[in-house]
């Protein structure tokens, strides 16, 4: 059984990519999501195994939104996916605990790696 993954980005050509990436492999997207409080209001309906999260978007960031999913649901395991490959914000994602962070651009070894790692 394909684990289900939800996409929380704001732009079409990353959900795109992520798409593209996860074609022929164990994940399925099972929701898109395009922004934070979206993503906040659809995760229990969904109910993703994991949750692929932006950084910058409209509204409510990322970090905010990953926050507040982890808070009802610790046990979700949330990647993060950004171009902000500051270091401060990798410390901010750890600490609210996301499970990993991927660099924009990303290529599909390294994301299969950090989903199993989230997983794992």
């Amino acid at each position: 059984m394909k684990k289900r993954v939800m996409v929380v980005d704001d732009s079409r050509l990353v959900r795109v990519q992520l798409q593209d990436a996860l074609a022929g492999t164990d994940y399925e997207v099972a929701a898109y999501c395009r922004s934070g409080e979206d993503a906040v209001a659809q995760y229990d309906s969904v109910n993703p195994d994991l949750v692929t999260m932006d950084i910058i978007m409209p509204g409510m960031d990322g970090i905010d939104a990953a926050e507040m999913i982890l808070k009802e649901h610790p046990e979700a395991r949330i990647v993060m996916i950004s171009s902000l490959a500051y270091e401060d914000t990798f410390e901010r994602a750890r600490k609210i605990g996301a499970r990993g962070f991927v660099d924009k651009p990303f290529y599909q070894e390294q994301l299969l790696k950090v989903f199993g790692e989230a997983l794992g």
